[in-house]
Parts: C-alpha cells; sequence; structure tokens
C-alpha cells in the first residue's frame, strides 16, 4: 500500500481499510473506501500522475455539457491521488445478456451530448496520430506477439492501407470531443439507473464516430450486425448529420477499422510488456471486426490478405 496515499487520505479524516478493486489497462491502482463516515473510491495514480489533471480537466468539461462523470471529492495532482464517488459495480456491460442493447440509445444520447463538450486546448486526433496508433499492430500484434516479421511488400501494404483508413477517417464532421474508449465496461450506472461515463481523461478533439463505433463494436461484447446499422444512423439521425446511409457506414466502418488495428498492437503490447494478458482472450473478437469489415471495401482488402496469411 502506498505511504503517502494512506497519509493524503488520514487529512481528510479517512482510516479505514481499503479494498483493492480490479484496475484498467494503465498503471493506475483503485480502492473502494466504506466506514462508518466515508464512502468513496480512491484512484492512485502516482505511476502516472500526469493523468490526474486531465481526469479533472474533462470531468468539467463533461459537467459542463450535462454528462454524468463520478463526482470528484478531492485530489492531488502533484501525488497523483484522487477520491472520487463510489457507483457500486454495476457496468452496462453488466446488462447485455438480459437487456440487450436496451440501454444503448440512452449511450448514443450521452456521445451526442459528449459533443457539445468545449475542446479547447485537447490534443487533436490527427492523421498523423491515427496511423501512430495503427503502427503498434505490425509492432506488438505481428512481429511481438506472433513473431511474424512482414515482408518489405507487406509493410508497404500496410502502409498504403493505414494511410486510406485515415484518409477516410478524416473525410467526416472533426474537432468533436473523443472519449477514445467509449465501451461497455467504461459506462456505469448510478442509483438512479443513469449512465456514468468513466476512463475519460486521454480524450481528444476529432472524428464523429469514433465513440459511436467504440461502442458499437465493442470488443467486449458483441450485438447482432443489424442492431449495430440501426443504432449508428439513429445517431447520425439526431446528431442531424446530412449524410447518406452509405456514406455514414463508411466512416463508421474506417473509423472502426482504424481503432480494432490499433486495438490489437495494444492488447498484444498489454499482454507482452505488462504482464495483462487477458487482454489476449479479446483478440478473437477484434480480429473478426477487422476481417469482416476490412473485406468490404477494395482500399482494405488487401489488409485482410496480410491477416490471413500470418498465422
Amino acid at each position: 500500500m502506498n505511504e503517502k496515499l494512506l497519509a493524503w487520505l488520514e487529512r481528510y479524516g479517512i482510516e479505514g481499510a481499503l479494498q483493492p478493486l480490479t484496475g484498467d489497462a494503465s498503471f493506475r491502482k483503485y480502492y473502494r473506501v466504506s466506514d462508518s463516515f466515508h464512502k468513496g473510491i480512491v484512484m492512485d495514480a502516482s505511476a502516472q500522475r500526469d493523468s490526474v489533471a486531465p481526469f479533472v480537466d474533462i470531468a468539467h468539461r463533461l459537467y459542463e455539457a450535462g454528462v454524468r462523470t463520478p463526482k470528484i471529492n478531492a485530489f492531488d495532482a502533484k501525488e497523483g491521488f484522487i477520491f472520487m464517488e463510489d457507483l457500486g459495480s454495476r457496468h452496462l456491460i453488466d446488462t447485455i445478456a438480459k437487456e440487450g442493447s436496451y440501454y444503448y440509445p440512452k449511450a448514443i444520447e450521452m456521445i451526442a451530448r459528449m459533443q457539445e463538450c468545449d475542446t479547447t486546448g485537447l490534443p487533436e486526433y490527427d492523421r498523423a496520430f491515427l496511423i501512430e496508433e495503427m503502427r503498434l499492430m505490425p509492432q506488438w500484434y505481428l512481429q511481438g506477439y506472433l513473431k511474424q516479421r512482414p515482408t518489405k511488400e507487406e509493410e508497404a501494404t500496410l502502409e498504403a492501407c493505414f494511410l486510406a483508413i485515415a484518409d477516410v477517417v478524416l473525410e467526416q464532421p472533426q474537432g468533436l470531443f473523443v472519449h477514445r474508449d467509449f465501451h461497455a465496461r467504461n459506462l456505469m450506472f448510478d442509483c438512479s439507473d443513469n449512465l456514468v461515463a468513466i476512463d475519460f481523461q486521454d480524450a481528444r478533439a476529432g472524428a464523429l464516430t469514433y465513440d459511436l463505433v467504440s461502442l458499437l463494436r465493442d470488443v467486449y461484447v458483441s450485438l447482432d450486425p443489424s442492431e449495430v446499422e440501426r443504432l449508428a444512423l439513429h445517431f447520425r439521425d439526431i446528431r442531424g448529420i446530412e449524410a447518406d446511409d452509405e456514406t455514414f457506414m463508411k466512416w463508421f466502418d474506417f473509423t472502426g477499422m482504424q481503432r480494432h488495428i490499433k486495438i490489437l498492437g495494444i492488447f498484444a503490447r498489454l499482454a507482452l510488456r505488462d504482464g495483462k494478458e487477458g487482454y489476449l482472450d479479446d483478440i478473437p473478437q477484434t480480429l473478426h471486426y477487422l476481417r469482416e469489415v476490412a473485406s468490404k471495401y477494395e482500399e482494405t482488402r488487401p489488409l485482410l490478405n496480410i491477416l490471413d496469411n500470418i498465422k
């Protein structure tokens, strides 16, 4: 246990035992506090102190836009600590088996509200960053995890596909608030059954459909493809976007490919570098999405061929 964290909590009269909680893909640690006088969640980000100020900043931006987030009771950006509201343990992913996509329209409305957030000063999801993220896949997934080094020709093909994907991602409306990890594990419920967004500190300003595809083609959840399209077009309609079905779904598909290519690299990196091998279990679903969508478009079929040839 971090002694500085315990000393910080004592300043607020919190001296009860801390119950460790399952963490996320980062180096942050979480604890539940529950005693006679205090209840909340403690985030120990002392290994990633620079994530605290963005977390507090983004929480304020989301609050201003009417998006529900955990209430922050106290924080120390210098040491890397946050004491915030305890929302319990019910996530959107816990409702899927029983409720299906019942709550998804609410989540889509939340995305629409998030896109009203002030993005001043947020880093941009620009072409360079989109491509940088996709390059994690050949580095960590193909070479690191599969031990397969692409040939020079395959490297050129991958790069051409990455550029083509980035082109389409950038065709859609830009400069909008992007949570970057808006999926069923990062949406919780409060005591009034309202959805609450968490894990938003890495937000950027970027493409219209990024959070939408994160939600609807979630690598931890499989929704019916016809339902995915219906919900995607519902988002387009409530946002008042003037794009036909084919154009909008191409934006959605290519943004999804960018995300899933990146995720293959990130999951492999989490396993190889950080020892978090559980994420390898979600690679098959990620590959399924990528193969399914890449096969639909001439620009990305060469990517499908590489994935099929490298075992």
